[in-house]
């Protein structure tokens, strides 16, 4: 059983993100994956609009200080990238790294959401 109207909210609010409109999508998320992956994703979804932070960072928030590696695995099978924001995830360096989607994708997104960001 598939609930339409939730896939009508993701596509509103998707388009209302991409038009520079939304900062936090407010949708039922259930992904599945292991208990790290979803530790990981949950996580990621404190990351405010506009911020980054590394994976590193990511596992000490998770209380798992040494598994930034693993962290960088979790997000790579992000079933809801975007939603799920794992483009806030930077390296240690603070340079862009890893993305399902290709580098250029994670810096359009992240420049969308900088205050200098330019809608595409």
């Amino acid at each position: 059983y598939l609930d339409k109207t939730v896939f009508k909210q993701a596509k509103a609010q998707l388009m209302s993100y991409f038009a520079g409109n939304l900062q936090d999508f407010v949708l039922p998320l259930a992904p599945s994956g292991t208990q790290f992956q979803c530790e990981v994703w949950q996580a990621l979804q404190t990351i405010a609009y506009g911020e980054t932070v590394t994976y590193g960072e990511i596992a000490q928030q998770i209380g798992r200080p040494k598994s930034s590696r693993a962290v960088g695995a979790a997000n790579g099978q992000n079933p809801i990238p975007v939603i799920i924001p794992c483009h806030r995830v930077i390296g240690s360096s603070g340079k862009l790294v890893g993305f399902g989607g290709g580098l250029s994708t994670k810096e359009h997104l992240l420049e969308l959401e900088s205050s200098q960001g330019v809608l595409i």
